[in-house]
């Protein structure tokens, strides 16, 4: 009995739920989609097509005024489209898409390719048509169109007149710089420690009765750092000739072995000590980067030399140089253009010519006019921009103006 009167309840409550949901449904009307007519914005206005200044000819500018649905109209605007064409008559398919840019966006720069087989090719010198849409949900407006306009390529970039300004200067500077070292004026160059430390380095070396290695680098003849380690082992060469101490130089050239031989030579000549040099104390070993290391180890490892000068151009064998001469205990003056390598020549070397300092050490050694004078005025120059930096700064934090960007952006003309 207990499990009738359980199953009446549910087949009762069943029934009047399903009741219940008949009369919920009766009684709302059904609700159709709603459908929202889509209206296109309104296209934008005074369109403006011109040349693109300072480029190469392939390039074009397209200006227009914002829509009035652009921003606080009834039919806001997504974007803008720009279409370009070879005839203002020209079929929709034959319109190329350039471009799409966000809204509130009043210019775009149409720069092409030069190669005529690319896909962004535009041609110079050709009549060209654009049409600019604005695009909003699913629908864009009419076409504003301007043209005809034409490419043309500019013989003078108007954005470049700071940096010819620098030249100017620079040039001026030069110029002046060598007539005074050509009429003799003593021209002050500050003092590098690494050259300075060469001298010492040769009379420790004279003193202890130990050879002076010299090596510069894997580079070849041709490479600015190997030519301005040239000069420095002319004037070392000099100076070992006149404390009458030999000298070791291990070359990874054939080329740069030639040149090594005959700027020691002169430099014992230099000295008046050309019966002390010894043609074998400059030779080749090979061209194989990490041979020619093992072999100047060894001979390091074998000579002791008091002072090892390692400046040209270098590589991965930097590391094993110095600390090879390290374990010998020698002297050790460094410098190279690499600058992933100077971190290991500042490590375990006790002098270390950083970067320009190299080419700054010819000039400062050979007290040749044209190097010297160069040297001087890209020092002046050096100078000039940190006065202008620190002027321009400093009447930013004052002005609030953007004094440092504006003038280099804008047209100089």
């Amino acid at each position: 009995m207990k499990y009738i009167i359980l199953l009446f309840l549910t087949c009762l409550s069943l029934c009047l739920s399903q009741a219940i949901l008949a009369q919920t449904s009766a009684a709302d009307p059904p609700v159709e989609a709603a459908v929202i007519p889509s209206e296109p914005p309104a296209p934008p206005s005074n369109v403006r097509v011109s040349d693109l200044p300072n480029d190469d000819g392939h390039g074009i500018q397209v200006k227009w005024d914002l829509s009035p649905d652009d921003g606080a109209g009834a039919r806001s605007v997504i974007s803008y489209d720009i279409y370009r064409a070879l005839s203002p008559d020209a079929p929709d398919s034959l319109w190329k898409k350039t471009e799409t840019v966000v809204l509130g966006t009043k210019t775009y720069a149409d720069n092409g390719e030069r190669e005529p087989g690319s896909g962004s090719y535009l041609p110079k010198r050709t009549d060209l048509y654009y049409r600019v849409y604005a695009v909003g949900a699913g629908v864009r407006s009419a076409a504003a169109a301007a043209g005809p306009v034409q490419a043309t390529d500019d013989w003078f970039n108007s954005m470049k007149v700071p940096e010819l300004v620098f030249c100017l200067v620079f040039l001026v500077l030069t110029v002046r710089f060598i007539n005074m070292a050509k009429k003799g004026i003593d021209l002050y160059v500050r003092p590098l420690a690494g050259i300075e430390a060469i001298d010492e380095a040769i009379g420790r070396a004279t003193e202890m009765g130990k050879p002076i290695l010299y090596v510069l680098g894997i580079g070849t003849a041709g490479d600015i750092a190997t030519i301005a380690s040239f000069t420095v082992l002319g004037r070392v060469a000099r100076k070992v000739a006149e404390y009458q101490t030999s000298m070791i130089v291990p070359c990874c050239d054939p080329v740069v072995m030639t040149v090594a031989q005959e700027i020691v030579k002169s430099g014992y000549a230099d000295a008046g000590r050309p019966d002390a040099y010894n043609e074998d104390s400059v030779y080749y070993v090979t061209s194989q980067q990490f041979p020619f290391v093992a072999a100047v180890n060894g001979t390091i490892i074998r000579e002791k030399p008091a002072t090892n000068i390692y400046l040209g151009y270098f590589a991965a064998e930097s590391l094993l140089l110095a600390e090879t001469g390290v374990l010998a205990g020698s002297i050790q003056i460094a410098g190279t253009d690499q600058v992933s390598q100077l971190p290991f020549f500042v490590v375990a070397c006790d002098y270390t010519l950083l970067g320009e300092e190299l080419y700054a050490a010819s000039a400062y050694l050979g007290r040749e006019p044209l190097l010297l004078g160069t040297l001087k005025a890209q020092d002046y120059l050096k100078a000039i921009v940190l006065v202008c930096m620190v002027a321009l700064l400093a009447l930013r934090m004052i002005t609030g103006a953007d004094v440092i960007s504006k003038p280099f952006d804008a047209p100089w003309w």
